[in-house]
């Protein structure tokens, strides 16, 4: 294979509608070249429709859509330097796995001799190398997954599209699958746009998450960003659970603030707190509880799961239910007992209306 030529991605203004239904009201974006960039969010917010806006199975309503610097806004599916790797494979069943990353390539006018060539690479560069013989029923979910990446990579498209590309696939395979796009992503230097709704996967596999809702932005910055700066309660409770308490920023000095949850005071480094109303994110396995009935925030145990290497808990507080992990504890707290909450230093974020 020759190298990859990594395209960038521009939305510029786009406008996508059904019918009366908006589905993207303005969306403006960019895609550095050679990043993956995930969209994240949950069903009906525009993710897929912008992914099929960038393969050219969609066109806007208005606005332009550039890969690479070229204006692609009218091109079909076939003019543009995309390929996609869709959620169900869509793999030939009747097809070997070199027949079908081949296949591509023999449509775009390739001798059958230097395609096949050209997928067994393909196959090796996925880790299949020597599985072109087998039929897809004979391959794993992994494997077919991987067979489809291999597919789209040999036309040595400017940008590769992942459409929910492991949901067909069990979790602990999941896991390893999602290591695997993202080590040959980051080794071969392809831009890729990712779609899925599974926060655990965009924060694995991303250089940049876009999350979206009702088709607009909500947030875009890097995984940690994300996770650790939430800019609203939506993306605080989507990248992972959060729990969202009323608080009050009583005073700012050297880049910390005094944070006031009821009778609680707690301290958090914040870059850009003011001093007012405000919201604090607070990450389930921030919280530590122990069994008193007094302290600055108490509540009441209401329901406990031990689950192998950390217990669940739910409690009620006058500031109403908290989600609580505790990866520590190995008896469970009683359930209708009154505990103490303490918030600790990490998965604390300040959200300013």
């Amino acid at each position: 294979m020759t190298m990859i030529k990594a395209g960038s991605v521009s939305f510029q203004n786009v406008i996508k509608k059904f019918g009366d239904f908006t589905a993207l009201p303005d969306l403006s974006m960019t895609v550095e070249p050679g990043t993956l960039v995930t969209l994240l969010g949950p069903s009906g917010c525009g993710k897929t429709t912008t992914l099929r806006l960038l393969a050219g199975l969609e066109h806007p309503t208005s606005g332009r859509v550039l890969i690479g610097g070229k204006d692609v806004t009218n091109l079909p599916a076939n003019e543009r330097d995309v390929s996609m790797v869709f959620q169900s494979y869509a793999l030939f069943p009747h097809m070997t796995s070199l027949d079908n990353v081949a296949y591509g390539l023999q449509s775009s006018g390739l001798k059958k001799a230097e395609a096949r060539e050209r997928a067994e690479e393909g196959l090796a560069l996925v880790g299949l190398a020597g599985m072109g013989h087998r039929l897809p029923a004979e391959l794993s979910g992994g494997q077919q997954q991987r067979v489809a990446v291999a597919r789209a990579l040999v036309l040595e498209p400017q940008v590769l599209l992942l459409d929910e590309p492991l949901s067909n696939l069990d979790a602990r395979l999941r896991r390893r699958v999602r290591t695997e796009i993202r080590e040959l992503q980051q080794r071969l230097g392809f831009t890729a746009v990712y779609v899925t709704h599974d926060q655990d996967e965009a924060l694995a596999v991303s250089d940049t998450i876009i999350v979206m809702k009702d088709g607009d932005i909500a947030q875009k910055g890097s995984p940690r960003e994300l996770y650790e700066a939430p800019a609203s309660a939506f993306i605080a409770d989507f990248m992972g659970e959060a729990n969202v308490l009323p608080c009050e920023v009583s005073h700012v000095e050297n880049g910390l603030a005094s944070v006031h949850i009821g009778d609680l005071m707690h301290q958090l480094p914040s870059a850009h707190a003011v001093t007012g109303k405000a919201q604090l994110a607070v990450r389930p396995n921030s919280i530590k509880l122990e069994q008193a009935t007094i302290g600055a925030l108490t509540g009441m145990i209401t329901h406990s799961a031990y689950l192998g290497d950390h217990i669940e808990y739910e409690v009620e507080t006058k500031f109403g239910k908290l989600f609580v992990v505790d990866m520590d504890a190995h008896e469970p707290l009683p359930r209708d007992i009154s505990v103490a909450v303490h918030l600790t230093g990490r998965g604390l974020a300040l959200i300013h209306h």
